[in-house]
């Protein structure tokens, strides 16, 4: 008490405590146009501005900042729905390495065509090269096709084996040649008349150089034996489809046409299936000899006998010698036959005694 009345002499006497007022606080701004229009709220009708310049000047800078705070509002949003990415569903693996795999894809495909056009670019150059180079070889050769004519087919096939090995020293022959005037249709029927000379040639001597060695089993010599002939069989019938039109082109290039008759190289042909089928025969025989009375002697027989008759339509008969092998094989069947009716006979006179 005592002190407090020192202090009030003194006139350190507290003043009255004065109420703070709502009006003391500084009133909120109002928010821009767009965060009002984004938050729901109604916007705040503006003031016509006065047309002092002090006025002008305050409304100028206003105007700023309303456009800086509409732009920075745009591009970062205050509200968290705003803010969230979007809940789009996450890409598969599946679909992630589906696009890689893709992308490989064209990657190498991209490759593939750039080598490529790498490639004939570089083969362009080296035709183009070669054309040059190979100018006075190439027209030699032209003359060489143009002025070939032949008598026997073995020099076509000789001419024919050596064209292939000068040809080949090119780059690329069709490529090369299509700058000249190649001869290209009398070289394709000299290639055409070497090459089935050839092809009939070697089956023949296939057929010829063939020996049935008794140590194979007898199913596998025969198999053989039938599949040679096929061969035979089938090179002459291909040759028979394109005789007549390519032995008159023949006749034109004169390249020779007479080993395409009957009386050429397909009597040959004929002659070697003859003796093809004696082969045959002869191995059936010696195997039913081996086999008697067992339970493959009839069908093996049958086999023989199918296969002869075979031969005999495709080659117009028999030769001496296999006519021999076929009579043998006739009367082993006949022999069979008639083995088979005794044993047969028998059976029925067993039942009947049993019957009896």
């Amino acid at each position: 008490m005592v002190a407090g009345r020192v202090k009030a002499a003194m006139g350190f006497q507290r003043s009255p405590a004065t109420p703070k007022t709502s009006s003391s606080r500084k009133a909120p701004l109002p928010p821009p146009p767009l965060v009002q229009a984004a938050a729901g709220q109604p916007e705040t009708p503006r003031r016509r501005s006065s047309g002092s310049p002090a006025s002008a000047s305050a409304s100028a800078s206003g105007s700023k900042t309303g456009v800086f705070a509409r732009s920075f509002g745009a591009y970062f949003p205050r509200s968290s729905a705003q803010v969230q990415p979007a809940r789009g569903a996450a890409p598969e693996v599946g679909e992630l390495v589906r696009l890689v795999e893709e992308l490989q894809e064209r990657e190498s495909r991209l490759r593939t065509e750039l080598l490529e056009h790498k490639i004939l670019k570089e083969t362009v150059a080296i035709i183009k090269s070669d054309v040059e180079r190979q100018g006075d070889f190439i027209r030699f050769l032209i003359k060489e096709v143009e002025g070939a004519a032949f008598v026997d087919i073995e020099d076509v096939v000789t001419f024919v084996k050596w064209l292939d090995v000068e040809l080949s020293r090119l780059v690329d022959e069709r490529a090369v040649l299509k700058h000249f005037e190649w001869p290209e249709q009398k070289a394709d029927a000299l290639r055409e008349a070497a090459f089935g000379y050839r092809d009939l040639k070697k089956i023949e001597e296939e057929a010829s150089s063939f020996c049935d060695d008794p140590r194979q089993p007898c199913s596998s010599a025969l198999k053989k034996m039938q599949a040679l002939f096929e061969k035979l069989e089938h090179g002459v019938y291909s040759l028979a489809r394109v005789r007549d039109g390519a032995m008159n082109r023949y006749r034109g290039y004169h390249i020779p046409w007479e080993w395409m008759q009957d009386t050429g190289i397909v009597s040959q042909i004929k002659l070697q299936s003859v003796k093809l089928a004696m082969k045959y025969l002869r191995r059936v025989s010696s195997e039913l000899e081996a086999i008697k009375d067992g339970p493959d002697e009839e069908e093996l027989m049958l086999q023989g006998v199918r296969f002869a008759f075979r031969v005999h339509q495709f080659a117009g008969g028999f030769d001496g010698d296999t006519m021999r092998a076929f009579q043998e094989l006739k009367e082993k069947a006949s022999t069979f036959q008639s083995q088979r009716e005794c044993q047969n006979q028998h059976l029925q006179q067993h039942k009947l005694a049993g019957r009896s």
